[in-house]
């Protein structure tokens, strides 16, 4: 098979347009050319009014070893690669003790899996619930009951990505084509078949709910185990002078676990978890993460920006935006986590504390478009001192937001022209608020450092040269949005080990080698693989 990349048509090109473009490119004719599939579609819609599709092709051909060596300088022209994902390892027979995964977010899930695919048979912990469960806990909470901190939108089967967009693409570096196997595993699982060739996929909540259910029935089918509310307490270390090896796990409800490895793909949420490692000795560093703000917009008003008269194309869909720009205080700020045609929701684990994030629904129908409008910050300059200063600064922005809010978990809220001009907001104008349980407006300069409002204030305009009416004054402000990621990194080596505990595999988002549900997927994968070469002795770096 040959790759075809960057073929560009016009959004309203006809069914035979591809065939031709084919053709064209290779300067064949028709009878050469035996099939093609589509690998991956995008769009180009820096000109709305001249918006054009880009695909790359796999095209099966008479000829194909001639047309290698005639494009041989062509980089649009390549062989394509085999993107099989293959195993590693496979378990012995005699399997003498079976690998632990802590954690069943998006990097949990897919370690869980592939170890369960190779014969591993995993142990799986989550000290939150089940997806149905945890989910009728977090609608809960967003109806105004009680926060369950064991249960909501950080913690519980799927992890954080199961209230998100389901976005599933990223810069992470692929060269094993592990990202492959990630949607492969998801289709499989009931996603759309469409996430294997659109350029930035998505799924939504409700579909994701259904997915994590039937991989962790594969998962169990395959001689795997999922314990619900099952809680790290501490790990069983031996050794001395900063260098451990793990031997086992002490749980909640007082049980212990025997063992040798263990995947932690806790989330960048667990903080008690971090507090522990930490204070047994596991090394961990303080990493740069960023605060800031959700944003909201009427969904059509972008829609017309980015789209013009092509909006509501169903190629198209709801548009998104990447944003970013360079403060003159030194700052940088980002759009992160753009969710079209969704909601702001409330993402609190602990009490007494407010967070934002974004979710849609695989429809991306809903009125308003939002977006996390950031601040990054570094330990050097922010946070300095400790490993875990920066959870503190998140907890102490999250509390401050809770009181400003009201104490009910109510997120305060600006409109952006009031935010501008600095004064407290009184009432709302054409952007309806989509976060639940409530907002109260006031001034949101009273819960983030002056050096994020300045620094936002400072890029809100920029950004409305790019997306006209970014700045609208009626547009919405809702703090705060503190989980960007993680805030620390448990530092492991070339095996995907701890630094200094034998037998701990440091892993995804929370670990700091992931930022969404694909990339925690494919970090996954890799520590998986390393656990089980390990396991049958053939790692080899």
């Amino acid at each position: 098979m040959l790759r075809l990349t960057d073929i560009k048509l016009p959004l309203d090109h006809n069914e035979q347009a591809l065939e031709l473009a084919i053709l064209s490119k290779l300067n064949i004719s028709p009878g050469q050319l035996v099939s093609f599939d589509m690998f991956k579609r995008g769009y180009d819609a820096r000109n709305n009014k001249n918006i054009q599709l880009i695909y790359t092709l796999d095209v099966e051909v008479k000829n194909q070893a001639a047309l290698l060596q005639q494009f041989s300088h062509d980089p649009q022209v390549r062989e394509t690669p085999d993107m099989t994902y293959k195993f590693v390892a496979q378990a012995p027979a005699d399997l003498s003790h079976r690998p632990v995964v802590v954690g069943l977010g998006p990097c949990g899930l897919f370690a869980a899996l592939i170890l369960a695919q190779m014969g591993f048979k995993p142990i799986v912990l989550e000290r939150g619930k089940a997806v149905r469960e945890r989910t009728k806990d977090t609608f809960g909470f967003w109806r105004k009951q009680p926060l369950n901190p064991e249960s909501n939108v950080q913690f519980g089967e799927g992890g954080a990505g199961t209230f998100s967009d389901g976005k599933l693409y990223s810069q992470v570096k692929d060269r094993k084509h592990y990202g492959r196997k990630v949607l492969q595993e998801f289709v499989a699982a009931g996603a759309p078949e469409e996430i294997m060739y659109v350029s930035k996929p998505h799924i939504g909540t409700f579909k994701l709910v259904s997915m994590v259910e039937k991989m962790r029935e594969q998962i169990i089918a395959l001689g795997g185990e999922i314990r619900f509310s099952t809680r790290v307490e501490k790990l069983d270390l031996e050794g001395e002078d900063h260098r451990y090896k793990i031997k086992g796990l002490h749980l909640s409800g007082g049980d212990y676990l025997s063992c040798k490895q263990v995947i932690f793909a806790v989330g960048h949420s667990a903080r008690d978890t971090f507090a522990t490692l930490y204070e047994q000795g596991v090394y961990i560093e303080a990493k740069p993460f960023s605060i800031g703000f959700r944003i909201e917009h009427e969904q059509s008003m972008i829609d017309a920006c980015r789209f013009g008269e092509n909006a509501g194309n169903p190629i198209l869909g709801a548009a998104d935006y990447k944003l970013v720009h360079h403060c003159t205080n030194g700052r940088s700020v980002y759009s992160f986590c753009m969710c079209p045609g969704g909601t702001v929701v409330a993402a609190a684990s602990e009490p007494g504390r407010v967070v934002t994030n974004g979710m849609s629904q695989y429809s991306r129908h809903e009125r308003n478009a939002n977006s996390a409008i950031v601040v990054g910050i570094t330990p050097e300059q922010d946070f300095p001192g400790h490993p875990l200063a920066g959870i503190e600064l998140q907890r102490r922005l999250e509390a401050l937001a809770f009181s400003v809010g009201g104490e009910n978990y109510h997120a305060p809220a600006q409109l952006i022209g009031d935010f501008l001009a600095g004064k407290s907001s009184a009432e709302l104008g054409d952007v309806k608020p989509s976060y639940t349980p409530g907002i109260t407006l006031t001034d949101l300069a009273k819960v983030v450092p002056d050096y994020v409002t300045e620094a936002i204030r400072e890029a809100i305009p920029a950004f409305d040269r790019q997306i006209k009416g970014f700045a609208k004054a009626d547009g919405l402000l809702t703090g705060v949005e503190t989980r960007t990621s993680s805030p620390i990194c448990i530092k492991r080596g070339v095996d995907y080990q701890s630094v200094n505990v034998e037998g701990l595999y440091p892993a995804g988002e929370g670990a700091g080698y992931a930022g969404g549900i694909w990339s925690a997927g494919i970090d996954g994968i890799r520590v998986a693989e390393a656990a089980a070469l390990a396991m049958v002795g053939s790692w080899e770096p």
